[in-house]
C-alpha cells in the first residue's frame, strides 16, 4: 500500500516537473533579423534547438546566450535579439530541454536549464565570429536563476542580465503547494524532499541566493515592482547577497513579464553589457517588438 502511494506521488511529482511544451510562435525573420537555426549537442547526448544571430561586424564580437523561462521557448525571447544585434552583439537563443524544439527528458529543472546554457556558451567559444573572452548570459524567471547558477560555476561569463529571478526554489515550491492546497505538515515536506531527490541536488545548492554569493562578474537584476509570481523583494535579497559593487538592481513598472517596461530601459541593459565587456560604444536606439509570455504558474526548481 505504502509502496503504491509512493509510486503514485513520484509519478505526480514528475508530471509537475515537466513543463508545458509550446510551439514557436514567431521566428527571427518576423523581426527583420537573419538567424541560423542550430542543433546543439549536450554533454548527455541530447540536442537543443537554437537560433544564432551573428554580430553585424566582421571582427570577433561579444556574444549573449539568452534563455527563456519555464514553459516558454526561444521564440518568446526573440524581442531582445534586435537591440542586442544593433549594439554589435552576437546572440544565441536556446530552447531548454523539454521546451520548444529541443529533445525531451523525464523532467526538467533549474540545474538542467543551467546545463543547457553551458552547452550554448561552449558552442559560442568555438565560433570564429565570437570573442570568447566576452560572453554574457541573459535569462527570464527560471532561465534567470539558471543564468546565475551558470555564472557561479564558470569563470568565462563576463556579465549576467537576470529578468525576474526568484531567490530560493524552496519558497517557489511552498507558494506552489499553498496554491494547490497541499498541506505542508501532511504531505508538503515529503514533496520538497522527493523533488530534491529527483533533481539530484539540494535546493540550497542551486538557489539563486547561493549563486549570488559565488558570482564574481557584474550582475544586473531586472524585476517588475508589481510581479505577483516572484515578489520584487526577491531582487533586493539577491542584490544584498551578491559581491558588493558588482550587482545592480533595476526596478521596472510591471509584473513577471517585464517586456513593455524593458523597452524603455533597454539602452541601460546595453550600456551595462558594454561596460562589463570593457566597451564604451554608444548603444543604438532600438525597441522590443513583442512581449515575453504571460507568467506560467509552476513549481519550477
Amino acid at each position: 500500500m505504502m509502496k503504491r502511494l509512493r509510486q503514485g506521488l513520484h509519478a505526480q511529482i514528475l508530471r509537475r516537473l515537466r513543463a508545458p511544451r509550446l510551439p514557436h510562435h514567431s521566428a527571427p525573420s518576423a523581426l527583420g533579423i537573419d538567424a541560423q537555426p542550430l542543433r546543439l549537442l549536450t554533454a548527455g547526448r541530447k540536442t537543443l534547438f537554437a537560433w544564432f544571430v551573428p554580430a553585424p561586424g566582421a571582427a570577433p564580437a561579444p556574444a549573449v546566450v539568452v534563455m527563456h523561462g519555464w514553459g516558454a521557448n526561444a521564440s518568446f525571447m526573440l524581442p531582445v535579439a534586435p537591440p542586442l544585434h544593433a549594439a554589435g552583439f552576437a546572440v544565441l537563443l536556446i530552447d531548454a530541454r523539454c521546451h520548444g524544439d529541443s529533445d525531451d527528458e523525464d523532467f526538467t529543472s533549474l540545474p538542467r536549464f543551467a546545463e543547457d546554457i553551458e552547452t550554448g556558451l561552449d558552442w559560442l567559444k568555438q565560433q570564429p565570429g565570437v570573442d570568447s573572452a566576452r560572453l554574457a548570459v541573459m535569462g527570464h524567471s527560471v532561465g534567470a536563476g539558471a543564468a546565475l547558477l551558470c555564472a557561479a560555476r564558470r569563470t568565462d561569463v563576463r556579465a549576467v542580465v537576470s529578468l525576474s529571478a526568484f531567490a530560493h526554489p524552496r519558497e517557489v515550491m511552498l507558494r506552489f503547494m499553498a496554491e494547490a492546497h497541499i498541506p505542508y505538515p501532511v504531505l508538503g515536506w515529503y514533496v520538497l524532499r522527493h523533488v530534491q531527490r529527483v533533481i539530484g541536488a539540494r535546493f540550497d545548492d542551486f538557489a539563486p541566493l547561493t549563486s549570488m554569493r559565488q558570482i564574481r562578474c557584474p550582475v544586473l537584476l531586472v524585476h517588475g515592482t508589481d510581479d505577483e509570481v516572484v515578489p520584487f523583494e526577491d531582487a533586493r535579497r539577491l542584490q544584498a547577497a551578491g559581491l558588493q559593487g558588482t550587482v545592480q538592481c533595476l526596478s521596472v513598472t510591471g509584473g513577471h513579464d517585464p517586456s513593455q517596461a524593458i523597452e524603455e530601459h533597454f539602452p541601460q541593459l546595453i550600456e551595462f553589457l558594454q561596460r562589463s565587456f570593457g566597451a564604451s560604444a554608444e548603444p543604438k536606439k532600438s525597441v522590443l517588438r513583442s512581449a515575453w509570455p504571460t507568467a506560467i504558474s509552476h513549481p519550477a526548481v
